[in-house]
């Protein structure tokens, strides 16, 4: 039963290849010669060049004074009071009264602690040393092994066939029509 199942399948690939009126085939070319192949490559190498320079640097100064009076504290306190008075109710009211004027005192002597300007200022240039650099490429040629040039001739056609290692041979594919 194989051996007649084996028999209509390769009768069916005959007959198929027989329609198709061509089919291929290989065929080992014999190298005549081979050439390794380079290619230059530019490689670009950076290195920095750094130096320290003085360059000018101007700046603003202003003559400040400190408020020490108290009357931050002051206004900080009554405004604290008053709005403690407004949000406590009943008995509370009372000891929101005393801690928003305690709180209102304090944020107002912080806000009157400040440094401020009197509005004298005057502007000047100093020096100062920074370091500078920069980026520049040393560039190098250099030759790179991309592989060889195998070279054949095939029914007087030079045939060329490139690789890695050197070929021994060179396989062409040849269809045949009919």
């Amino acid at each position: 039963m194989k051996k007649v199942t084996l028999s209509i399948i390769s009768l069916i690939i005959a007959t198929l290849a027989l329609q198709a009126n061509s089919f291929d085939t290989t065929e080992y070319v014999k190298v005549t010669k081979s050439k390794a192949k380079y290619e230059n490559v530019i490689r670009r190498e950076p290195y920095q060049e750094c130096w320290d320079e003085r360059v000018p640097v101007r700046r603003n100064h202003h003559r400040r004074h400190s408020n020490t009076d108290g009357f931050g504290t002051l206004i900080g306190g009554v405004a604290g009071g008053i709005l403690g008075n407004q949000i406590g109710k009943g008995r509370g009211k009372t000891v929101a009264t005393i801690g928003g004027a305690l709180i209102g005192s304090i944020v107002g002597n912080n806000l009157s602690q400040r440094d401020s300007y009197d509005g004298d200022s005057y502007e000047y240039t100093t020096y100062e040393t920074r370091r500078r650099c920069t980026t520049h490429y040393d560039e190098k040629s250099e030759k790179k092994f991309v592989g060889y040039k195998n070279i054949g001739f095939y029914k007087g056609r030079k045939i060329v066939k490139y690789s890695q290692r050197k070929l021994d041979y060179i396989p062409v594919t040849i269809t045949v029509s009919y």
